[in-house]
């Protein structure tokens, strides 16, 4: 009993909950390749041989540039959904007559898909690096926004009492006193937004465009290129659990800035 104990204690810290994810990424690539092993059809390929063609497509110049226009206009979308959802979040969470104000109108733009907007973006922008970064802005401000004004609209008491009372107020009482006290909150809508980019960004590169990951992918599917077009989707996989794993270091940083109590061991 007391080694179960140990044990859990353990895998309960931030090392143990890292190695617990290794072993699980490892068993599904592990389960992947058993089962692939023996495939007779080129629509489910052994995953050797997708490993094989990533290696050899996805290092040459033309698949590197591929991978770096995805990652600039994800960059981009992302970079603007976070700055835009804090800022309005911030706004509606604090202001109850705001937040009254422009629900509804949220609430139904909110319920539009971005892919339905798709049209319209190229209107809008045309076949361009803009209209993939407005569709992934749109699509992921969302979860940044209610989040923010979540925690906004949650704010301590006592703290918002001792901020009034210092006269701490304006710009100062915004980046001081209210951003740190909604980080934990605007770091889950940040998680939450991280899939979604990826899911949009290869959603917008099908559809007109020259370059990225989700052309590359759509027109080796065209083309009966279906190793390549694994590849790809290895690589989409493997870059998402990139970008997670670096936001979980980056998020638990942060975390213990905003609360220094704070251990990984709870």
């Amino acid at each position: 009993m007391t080694t179960l104990t140990a044990a859990s204690t353990v895998l309960s810290t931030g090392r143990g909950r890292t190695m617990l994810g290794v072993i699980g990424a490892f068993g599904a690539l592990a389960a992947w390749f058993l089962l692939s092993a023996n495939s007779g059809t080129a629509y489910f390929p052994p995953l050797s041989a997708i490993i094989a063609e990533a290696a050899e497509y996805w290092t040459t110049p033309q698949g590197l540039a591929n991978i770096q226009a995805s990652l600039t206009t994800l960059s981009a979308g992302l970079a603007i959904a976070i700055i835009l959802g804090v800022t309005v979040g911030l706004v509606i969470g604090q202001l109850p007559i705001v937040e009254r104000m422009v629900s509804p109108t949220l609430e139904f733009a909110r319920a539009i898909p971005s892919t339905a907007l798709i049209p319209f973006a190229m209107m809008l922008f045309g076949v361009s690096p803009e209209m993939k970064i407005f569709l992934i802005a749109l699509g992921c401000v969302w979860p940044v926004l209610l989040s923010t004004a979540d925690g906004a609209r949650r704010l301590d008491a006592t703290m918002v009492a001792s901020a009034r009372a210092f006269n701490i107020t304006g710009p100062r009482r915004q980046f001081y006193v209210v951003l740190p006290a909604v980080l934990p909150r605007v770091l889950v809508g940040v998680r939450i937004a991280i899939p979604l980019s990826l899911i949009l960004m290869v959603t917008s590169e099908m559809v007109g465009a020259q370059k990225g990951l989700g052309f590359v992918i759509t027109q080796a599917q065209a083309t009966f290129q279906l190793l390549t077009m694994w590849s790809g989707i290895l690589v989409l996989g493997i870059l998402g659990f990139l970008m997670t794993f670096l936001y979980s270091l980056v998020e638990r940083r942060l975390l213990r800035w905003s609360d220094p109590r704070r251990s990984d061991t709870r």
